[in-house]
């Protein structure tokens, strides 16, 4: 697949949801839906995390293991949307954009010959993640409760800088790596709905991305419990509290990183 044409994908993955939204209102009122659902919906907010990070590449110093770095929290904007095309089945886009640099020290032992030489350093590292997803739901229920389940695809562009001075026994030397995939990977989700009354309800999301084949493999994880309130009929606050964990590795096991990233969101929500 082209790059310019995966460099796009969020793009056009936010224009197919955008008009998703826009071809909801033209449709014909049908059954009365759960009130655990609405017709249409788009939120915009930020995702407030704390991130954890950890890289390891293979230099000509031997493999360079950053460990589990953590580093100050970070907030991320983030949109979502959400189209009922049937009383039961309908159509979820997310995203948002992790992009932050590190500064740690860096320390690995290697084997040559019949002895260990160690391996010390410090690293800047520039990591930058795009991740949107788009699935096509099926909600089971139709009382204050439903369950959904859903397939789709995700995009992810995965991108990280090394930048290091290393220290070999007496030697010193200096390492410069860049590193980058982007790619669509099959997704799979699963989520909870339950309206205590028709302004306020509860709801809980998990999804699992896994990326196989090619030189580049990885897996995403998402899991999310929250609330929604609506103050105004159409316009509300969504609060929830989420986990992402994204572990991306070359077939060869020459560069790895992950990234966890737990923390609140909240989101400004329309509903139509």
């Amino acid at each position: 697949m082209p790059l310019t044409y995966l460099t796009r994908l969020p793009r056009q993955l936010a224009g197919l949801g955008a008009l998703a939204l826009l071809g909801s209102a033209s449709l014909p009122a049908l059954a009365q839906v759960s009130p655990a659902l609405d017709r249409g919906s788009f939120s915009i907010g930020a995702f407030h995390a704390d991130p954890t990070f950890n890289a390891a590449v293979n230099t000509r110093f031997g493999r360079l293991d950053s460990g589990d770095s953590n580093s100050s929290s970070v907030t991320m904007p983030r949109i979502k949307a959400d189209v009922l095309l049937f009383d039961s089945q309908g159509l979820s886009f997310d995203y948002y954009q992790f992009k932050r640099g590190y500064s740690d020290a860096l320390a690995s032992n290697f084997n040559v010959g019949g002895g260990t030489v160690t391996t010390t350093g410090r690293a800047n590292l520039d990591v930058k993640i795009d991740f949107a997803k788009l699935a096509y739901k099926w909600w089971l229920g139709s009382g204050n409760t439903v369950l959904g389940l859903g397939a789709g695809a995700a995009y992810y562009r995965v991108g990280l800088d090394l930048n290091a001075n290393a220290v070999v026994g007496a030697a010193t030397g200096s390492i410069s790596d860049s590193y980058s995939d982007d790619a669509v990977a099959p997704l799979l989700e699963v989520g909870l709905r339950h309206a205590l009354t028709p302004d306020l309800r509860l709801f809980a999301d998990a999804s699992g991305v896994k990326k196989t084949g090619g030189s580049t493999r990885g897996e995403i994880y998402n899991a999310a419990v929250g609330v929604e309130w609506f103050p105004m009929k159409n316009v509300g606050v969504v609060l929830d509290y989420g986990i992402t964990d994204i572990d991306i590795h070359r077939d060869s096991n020459d560069a790895r990183f992950r990234v966890k990233l737990k923390g609140p969101s909240a989101f400004l929500k329309v509903r139509f």
